[in-house]
Parts: structure tokens; C-alpha cells; sequence
């Protein structure tokens, strides 16, 4: 353990490319880690990032918390790879943990005199999918932009949170047909940023045909948002007041987009999508009142009371327990889900985003279809979601 200790102090510094740790011992959790250096405020610290099948988490530490980390987490990982400027190392760690360490010089250092100078900011590689430097008319005219392509200092986490979402867009572009009109439904669409992003970024940057609706209640929103459209030449875009559960508009949907849909809202949102067959499904919960409600009221009959006799406590789980319930649901219909982190924690706790895909082929569905049922029927609780789908079975 002090060879390893020896090593970590000797590369993680400014000059560390990344290091790798896989092949976990575990069954399920965390299958990979990626740590690397970036400058975060000026400071050099170390970002960790934690992969699951379907998650990433990422933790940042200062250097000395790092190799403490790094040398816990040998307990649980088999193999660790260190890429550095200078030096490759790689350690294997066997059942009895025993650390076997081999080192080689960096031959893509060897080969090249001068390397160019390592970007350490926290963005270094990040390649937003609507770049910074080229004016975009809908980005300007919402504040985010200037009108020679800079992005407004104020605006940054919004400029960052609309590629985001993009990049959840790109991810499921293999879902949509790109040889018809595709119908995209955006409920609650407020301001519309996002909408008028997904807008530019699938017609105008990547071809596909696109006829896209953005619903909201309020009138005067919704007035701005067509007449920008209309200034814009967005032909297939249009906003219209509505409420989600009352919309009739149309009968087949390909894609269901709904951001900060308050409380039932959302279910009624992914009730539509699943009787529209619609094929990929977007959505990002706000608050969440129906279950805390109920719970207060069965909570104190269930071995659950003691943990659950704190307010803040129940409302926290509802909201988690209300979404899972959510994607178990989708996957009984026929949908492969995910429960992804839509933004950081420090700007919002409701940054959790659903994304779920229709399955193209027959397969068995893999929800735990008497788990959640009796999940909830153990907390008497009857989340909207359910009682929608109910009706239709």
C-alpha cells in the first residue's frame, strides 16, 4: 500500500492526464471511475466521476483527499490505470488484495518535444452542441446570447443547462425517423428555451422534419413564443394555451417533452405519451405533493413511521419513491428508462430527468411489476400515474 501511496502523491498533480478504475468486486453500484485534474475558481482540485449502468456522479477533491480516495476505493476495484504526463502505471489488486504495480515511461510524451499546454478548466472538453461564438437569433433575443455570439455571464448556467438537454436529444435521435414528419409535444413549455433549442437543433442542425407544439397556460407566454417563431421562420413550430390533461390535438405523438411539470401535471404528461405510442418521452418532475400528502396520512401505520415522522424527510421521499414508481410504470408499458441527473445538485435538488425509449422489438419487459404494486399498496398510497394507466387496462 505504500508503493501505491508512493505513486498517487507522485502523479496526481497539474500533470495527470486521468485515471481508470474498473473491474469492480461489487455486484451492481459503481462499475467505473474516471478522475482527472481541473481548475475549478483558479484552484487546482481532482473531479471524480462514478459510473453505474445508468447513472454518473461526480465528487471534486483536493489532492490529498483524492489519494486517500483513490486507495479506499482499492477495497472494492480490481484494476487502476494512471495516466500521466510522464509516467503509465497500472495496478492490479488481487482477492487478498495484494497490489501488484507495473510503471512505463509515456511514449506519447517521447514522441513529441513540445506538448501543448494541458487545459485544466472544467470545461476543457466540453463541445456544446449549440457553440459559443455564433450568433443564434433565439438564444439573443432570450437574453442568453449577444448578438456577436458571446454568452451572457448571468446566463451561462442557462446556456449551459439548454445544451444539456441537447445532448439528451442527441442521445435518442436513433429513436426518430428521419424519413417523415415527426410530431414533438412540449407541455408546460413556460418561456420555451428549451423548446425553441430542440427546434434549431433537430431542424436546423440536423435535417429532421419536425412539427413541434409548445403548451402552456399563460397567454401572454405563449404570445411572445409564436411571435418569435414566426420571426425566426420556424414554420413547424407553434404555441398554444392549454392545460396538459385536457390537450386533444392531435392523435399520434413521437416524442413527449415536459420540464417542471408541477405535481400531477407530470403523470398526466406521460398518460398521454403512452396512449399516443409516442417513442421517445423527456421529462424532468417538479414539485411533488400527491404522494407526500398520503403518505401523511398511512405513514404512522407502517414500520416506515419512526424514519418518516420528519416532514422534510417524507417530502424528499415521496418525491424519489413518486418518480421511481414513474419508471417502473413506463417500463411495464414497454419503454427502456433511465433516471439521469438533468443538472447539478447546487443549482436545483429537482434536477432528476426521466428519459424513457420505446423497445422497437417484442421483448419481456423487465419492471418489477409485483414489487412497485406492492410497494405502494404497503404504503397506501395510489400515485396518479397508475390510476391514469387503470383506466385504459
Amino acid at each position: 500500500m505504500d508503493e501505491l501511496r508512493d505513486c498517487l502523491k507522485e502523479t496526481i498533480n497539474e500533470k495527470l492526464n486521468r485515471i481508470i478504475i474498473s473491474n469492480s468486486k461489487l455486484k451492481g453500484g459503481v462499475n467505473k471511475i474516471h478522475i482527472r485534474p481541473i481548475l475549478l475558481k483558479g484552484k487546482l482540485i481532482f473531479q471524480m466521476a462514478s459510473y453505474t449502468e445508468k447513472q454518473v456522479f461526480h465528487e471534486n477533491l483536493e489532492r490529498d483527499a483524492m489519494i486517500e480516495k483513490v486507495i479506499k476505493l482499492t477495497e472494492d476495484f480490481k484494476q487502476l490505470e494512471i495516466d500521466h504526463e510522464d509516467v503509465i502505471i497500472t495496478c492490479i489488486i488481487s482477492k487478498k488484495g495484494k497490489i501488484t504495480i507495473k510503471k512505463k515511461n509515456n511514449l506519447v510524451k517521447s514522441a513529441s518535444k513540445e506538448k501543448p499546454q494541458k487545459d485544466l478548466t472544467h470545461n476543457r472538453v466540453k463541445k456544446y452542441l449549440i457553440p459559443e461564438g455564433t450568433p443564434v437569433p433565439f438564444l439573443m433575443d432570450l437574453g442568453v446570447m449577444t448578438s456577436d455570439g458571446k454568452i451572457h455571464d448571468k446566463m451561462y448556467d442557462k446556456y449551459r443547462q439548454i445544451n444539456r438537454f441537447l445532448e439528451f436529444i442527441e442521445d435518442i435521435l436513433p429513436a426518430l425517423s428521419k424519413d417523415r414528419e415527426l410530431t414533438i409535444i412540449d407541455f408546460g413549455c413556460g418561456k420555451s428555451y428549451l423548446t425553441f433549442a430542440m427546434y434549431y437543433y433537430l431542424c436546423v442542425l440536423r435535417g429532421y422534419n419536425v412539427r413541434m407544439i409548445g403548451l402552456d397556460l399563460k397567454e401572454d407566454v405563449i404570445d411572445k413564443c409564436n411571435k418569435l417563431a414566426e420571426k425566426y421562420g420556424y414554420e413547424k413550430l407553434s404555441f398554444l394555451v392549454g392545460d396538459i390533461k385536457d390537450y386533444e390535438g392531435v392523435d399520434k405523438v413521437d416524442m413527449v417533452v415536459t420540464l417542471h411539470a408541477c405535481d400531477t401535471a407530470t403523470d398526466y404528461a406521460l398518460y398521454k405519451a403512452v396512449t399516443w405510442d409516442a417513442d421517445v418521452i423527456l421529462s424532468v418532475p417538479c414539485c411533488q405533493h400527491e404522494m407526500n400528502k398520503q403518505l401523511n396520512s398511512t405513514y404512522k401505520n407502517t414500520e416506515l413511521s419512526a424514519l418518516l415522522s420528519y416532514g422534510i424527510i417524507r417530502e424528499r421521499t415521496a418525491a424519489l419513491l413518486t418518480d421511481a414508481v414513474r419508471a417502473e410504470v413506463l417500463r411495464d408499458c414497454g419503454f427502456e428508462v433511465q433516471l439521469l441527473e438533468f443538472i447539478d445538485m447546487e443549482h436545483t435538488p429537482k434536477n432528476i430527468l426521466i428519459r424513457a425509449v420505446r423497445e422497437k422489438k417484442k421483448i419481456e419487459i423487465k419492471a418489477n411489476k409485483k414489487t412497485y404494486k406492492d410497494a405502494v399498496n404497503y404504503l397506501g398510497v395510489e400515485p396518479m400515474i397508475l390510476k391514469l394507466l387503470d383506466k385504459e387496462r
